[in-house]
């Protein structure tokens, strides 16, 4: 407790009271906002899955040539989000979340106008740079507000938004396209970026008013509410005692490097979950926009129903390691499924192996976040957040492609898809071979 908590003549029970109002109050001013651009986030990100399935033949596109576009997103990704993470600390997070968020929805409104590939390769790699550092960026801002005891909900409801944009974005796209077919004359793939790019840009503008850097800048909080937040950083700060506060330190221990092969494995599954897994639909004979944009919805559930189980088991066993693992193998299970059911063209075997597959991958990600602070603080902790994640999300940059490459070469996702299986169920056993339970350190 702080000083003026200690000195109080309250009870234990009322000061404990006045702490989770505080916490309660910044919850509510700080989460919805950072749900809110990650959810628009992930709608511009995989809103060209579904205008890939009327886009491809009016530009007269290859699978190939779709699958480079969509990974290319990964490219910019990489090289960007460690800078971002960078700038977040000197120059704050509203400036640098208003600049991701009004950036990537410039780009997505500008794909209405692609006309050639080499176009769509640039503007995707542009959105991948805008969109750098916004996850991990997040992540870290919630370092400063909330102590862990407080933070694995309020970081459950942000990375949960990634699944309810896809539920939710799936039959919007559809209706979208379906509803703005033809109007002044243009395609419904073009106003579906249009339509969703524009809310991203508003939003942008808005964090910049909602949000605050720091609790000791925030002129919405009493002096007393500022102290309560500190003293439960501090007091955290104490219990977790010494950890890797060096960067470069922990490369060589080879921590950084366990951490970005698991989660590379796990996105590997996630990206063909979100941009093949219409065009998997469609292949056993949904061929309907909108009937196509519900089913997919249905999938993406399960993917947020993952997230939120996954999520409430490990937080009621305080544990981590073996929620990440067996996850990323249903995941794996469930791509091999549809693997086999896409090729027998046995349409319901293909969704309830999708919807298994989201499920699992899906439930696997906010659960691996909780394992980086367990090896990692300081310094440390702020730029590997980064490099986890721009690295391991390469993965998304080659398993599109892999899959459009080998679907043009064979003309069946059978072989595409049991490759990708694989390498997220070699998530798994690196995860049992490497990373160590609760307070162990990986080797």
């Amino acid at each position: 407790m702080s000083a003026a908590d200690t000195a109080s003549p309250l009870p234990a029970s009322a000061v404990l009271d006045e702490h989770d109002a505080t916490f309660r109050r910044v919850v509510w001013r700080i989460v919805p906002c950072v749900t809110l651009i990650w959810f628009l986030a992930w709608i511009d990100r995989v809103n060209v899955g579904f205008a890939k399935l009327t886009m491809m033949s009016d530009l007269q596109w290859s699978d190939a040539i779709y699958g480079a576009g969509a990974g290319i997103f990964f490219i910019g990704y990489f090289l960007f989000e460690v800078p971002s993470n960078m700038l977040l600390q000197k120059i704050g997070a509203r400036k640098t979340i208003m600049r991701i968020t009004i950036g990537w929805g410039i780009i997505c409104v500008a794909m209405a106008w692609v006309q050639t590939p080499g176009q769509f390769y640039f503007l995707r790699f542009l959105m991948g740079a805008f969109e750098a550092g916004l996850q991990p960026g997040v992540i870290l801002y919630l370092t400063y507000w909330l102590p862990a005891h407080r933070r694995g909900k309020a970081l459950g409801v942000f990375v949960s938004a990634s699944a309810i944009s896809l539920v939710v974005g799936s039959p919007l796209a559809a209706y979208i396209m379906e509803l703005s077919q033809g109007a002044f004359g243009m395609k419904g793939w073009q106003w579906l970026f249009i339509v969703e790019g524009i809310p991203s840009v508003l939003m942008g503008i808005a964090a910049f008013f909602i949000l605050t850097d720091l609790p000791a800048k925030a002129n919405w909080l009493s002096e007393r509410e500022k102290q309560h937040i500190a003293a439960e950083m501090a007091d955290e700060d104490r219990k977790l005692g010494p950890r890797e506060h060096s960067f470069f330190a922990s490369l060589r221990s080879g921590r950084i490097w366990v951490l970005i092969a698991v989660f590379f494995c796990i996105i590997a599954g996630n990206a063909t979950l979100v941009y093949y897994g219409p065009s998997l639909v469609k292949e056993v004979g949904f061929t309907d926009i909108k009937t196509l944009g519900w089913i997919m919805g249905g999938i993406y559930a399960c993917g947020w129903g993952g997230m939120v189980l996954n999520g409430w088991l490990s937080d009621r066993r305080q544990e981590a390691r073996m929620h990440t693992a067996v996850a990323a193998a249903i995941g794996a299970v469930g791509l091999l499924l549809a693997a086999y059911f896409v090729g027998e063209k046995n349409a319901a075997g293909v969704i309830a192996s999708l919807a298994l597959s989201s499920a699992g991958t899906m439930g696997a990600i906010p659960i691996f976040w909780q394992l980086p602070g367990q090896y990692l603080s300081g310094s440390a902790i702020a730029i590997g957040l980064a490099v986890i994640n721009s690295v391991a999300n390469l993965s998304g940059y080659f398993s599109p492609q892999l899959l459009g490459y080998l679907k043009t070469n064979t003309g069946r996702y059978t072989q595409g898809l049991t490759g990708i299986a694989l390498v997220e169920l070699l998530g798994t056993l690196l995860i049992l071979g490497f990373i160590g339970k609760q307070g162990a350190k990986p080797s």
